[in-house]
C-alpha cells in the first residue's frame, strides 16, 4: 500500500516544494510554504465515477493524437442562461463542459445573482450544492426572488435541486443519482475531499477540490458553476492556480452602498475579457440595466462647477458617464491625490501634463476624483473628461450642458485617437447631447451628415480648454 507524501504549497500562488522554503521562487513572497499531506489516490475516484455516468460517449472510443487539419471545426452549442447581461460576459451563454468562477466582495450578490439565473432557466435540470446556507434561507430567498418573476414558482423550481453538503466525494455521489445539466457550488472555500488531510478553504483543498470537479466538468460535459471569496486584498481567495483551472473567471463588483453592480470578466477561453453587465440592486432581486447611461448621468449638476461627461466604451457597450472633480488648497504641506473608479496613477500623470503642458500650477492643491455611481472605468477616452473637469473645479467654472468629449491624452499634451468613435458620439446624440469633443485624427473617414449633434475636432488639450471654456 502506497504511503502519502508530505508536500509543501505556497498559499500565495499555489506553487510546490518537496521541502520548505523561506521565500517562494515562483512570485516571491516570504514564509508562504505550508505543510500538507497528499494521499496515495489524489485521482479522486468519486467524479471518474460521476463522470462516467453522465458521459454518454461510447466504451471503445480512445484518446489519440489527431492532426490540426483532421479536427473538425464546428462552434460549440452554448446554453442560455436566460439573462442578456450574464450571456453577454460569458461570451454568448455557457459551454458545455466548462468550469466557471464567480468572485465578488461579501454580501455583493453573488449567490442572488447564482440563484436567480438559473430560476429562470426552468427547462434545465440543476443542482444546487450550499456549503454556507441551509435549505431553508435558499428557499426563502428564492419566493424572494420569484414575487417578482414572470415564471410561476412550481414552473421555475420543478427542476432544481438543493444540496446542503462540504463533502466532496458525497456530492459526486449525488450528481451520479441526480444527472443534472448543470452543478453550482456554492462555495469552493467550503468544500473539502477525503484525500486531502487540511481543513476546508486550505491551499490544497481548494486545489483538489477545483481539479476533481474540473476532471469531472470535462469528461461528462456537464458545466459547473463555482462560487468563490475574495481576500482583503480585494483578489480571488485561494491559491492562484484555482484561476488557471477554470476556464471562465468572472468579477462581481460594486459598492454596497451602491445600487449598481457590475459583472466584469477577468478570463474567459470562449469569448472577449473586455465585456460588462450591469445590474441594479432592488429589494427583490437583480435587475438587468439595458440602457446604463441614463442611469449613470444626474439631471441636477446644472450650474455645478467640476462636472464633465465623457462617452466611454467598455467590451462593446457605449456609455455615458459623469467625472467629477474637486480640486482645493492644501491644508497640509503636501497636497493630496484621490480617485475613485479611476487609476490614481493614471490622474496623477493628466494633472503633470496638465501641469507642463497647459500651464496651470496644481502643485499645493488638492485634487478629488469620482467617477459617478460607483462604477470603475478603465476607458483611456476618459483621460480628456477628468482634465476638464479639473480645470473646471480649479477656476469653478462650470461646463454648459449639453456637452460630452471622449480622447485620450498623451504626454506631449496631444488628444490621441480612440476606437469606435461612431458608437460614442451615436450614445451621445441618442441621450439628448448637442457638442462632443473627439480627437481630430478620429475625423478620417467620418461622415459628419450622419449625425445631427455638433462634432469639435482638437488636437491638443489646450484647443479643446478653448472650445469648452472660450
Amino acid at each position: 500500500m502506497a504511503k502519502d507524501k508530505i508536500m509543501y504549497v505556497c498559499s500565495n500562488c499555489g506553487q510546490e516544494s518537496a521541502k520548505w522554503i523561506g521565500k517562494c521562487p515562483a512570485c516571491g513572497q516570504w514564509n508562504t510554504f505550508k505543510e500538507f499531506r497528499v494521499a496515495s489516490d489524489t485521482g479522486t475516484a468519486a467524479a471518474r465515477s460521476a463522470a462516467q455516468s453522465v458521459r454518454s460517449a461510447k466504451a471503445n472510443d480512445k484518446n489519440k493524437p489527431l492532426r490540426l487539419s483532421e479536427i473538425a471545426t464546428k462552434d460549440e452549442k452554448r446554453m442560455s442562461m436566460n439573462d442578456v447581461e450574464l450571456d453577454r460576459v460569458l461570451g454568448g451563454g455557457l459551454v458545455p463542459g466548462s468550469i466557471v468562477l464567480l468572485g465578488g466582495e461579501p454580501g455583493i450578490g453573488k449567490s442572488t445573482l447564482t440563484l436567480q439565473t438559473i430560476l429562470n432557466m426552468p427547462e434545465r435540470k440543476v443542482l444546487y450544492v450550499s456549503g454556507e446556507e441551509s435549505a431553508h434561507q435558499l428557499k426563502m430567498r428564492a419566493e424572494r426572488l420569484l414575487s417578482s418573476s414572470t415564471n410561476t414558482p412550481q414552473a421555475s423550481s420543478e427542476n432544481i435541486l438543493i444540496l446542503t453538503e462540504t463533502s466532496l466525494e458525497a456530492i459526486f455521489e449525488h450528481i451520479r443519482d441526480v444527472n443534472p445539466q448543470l452543478v453550482v457550488i456554492d462555495s469552493i472555500q467550503t468544500i473539502a475531499t477525503e484525500d486531502v488531510d487540511s481543513s476546508p478553504g486550505s491551499v490544497s483543498q481548494v486545489r483538489e477540490c477545483a481539479a476533481a470537479l474540473l476532471r469531472f466538468a470535462k469528461s461528462s460535459g456537464v458545466p459547473v458553476i463555482l462560487i468563490g471569496h475574495i481576500n482583503k486584498e480585494g483578489t480571488l481567495a485561494g491559491p492562484k492556480i484555482l484561476e488557471h483551472i477554470v476556464d471562465t473567471v468572472i468579477q462581481f463588483e460594486g459598492d454596497q452602498h451602491y445600487m449598481y453592480r457590475i459583472l466584469r470578466s477577468i478570463k474567459n477561453r470562449f469569448g472577449s475579457t473586455s465585456e460588462l453587465g450591469i445590474y441594479e440592486m432592488q429589494q427583490n432581486g437583480l435587475r438587468q440595466v439595458s440602457n446604463p447611461s441614463e442611469l449613470l448621468l444626474t439631471q441636477d449638476h446644472e450650474g455645478l462647477s467640476g462636472i464633465a461627461i465623457s462617452s466611454a466604451i467598455e467590451g462593446v457597450r457605449p456609455f455615458l458617464v459623469e467625472t467629477q472633480a474637486l480640486v482645493s488648497s492644501a491644508a497640509y504641506g503636501t497636497p493630496q491625490r484621490s480617485a475613485t473608479g479611476f487609476d490614481q496613477r493614471r490622474l496623477n500623470m493628466l494633472l503633470a501634463v496638465l501641469e507642463k503642458r497647459v500651464g496651470f500650477k496644481l502643485m499645493q492643491k488638492d485634487v478629488f476624483l469620482n467617477i459617478a455611481g460607483g462604477l470603475r472605468v478603465t476607458d483611456m477616452a476618459m483621460d480628456l473628461s477628468i482634465i476638464a473637469a479639473v480645470l473646471s473645479s480649479n477656476v469653478d467654472t462650470p461646463i454648459e450642458s449639453g456637452w460630452c468629449m471622449a480622447g485620450e491624452v498623451g504626454l506631449s499634451g496631444e488628444v490621441r485617437p480612440v476606437s469606435r468613435i461612431e458608437q460614442r458620439i451615436a450614445e451621445a446624440e441618442k441621450l439628448g447631447f448637442m457638442n462632443i469633443i473627439i480627437p481630430k485624427y478620429n475625423m478620417q473617414g467620418l461622415d459628419k451628415k450622419r449625425f445631427n449633434i455638433e462634432i469639435h475636432p482638437v488636437r491638443k488639450v489646450e484647443e479643446a480648454l478653448r472650445v469648452l471654456f472660450g
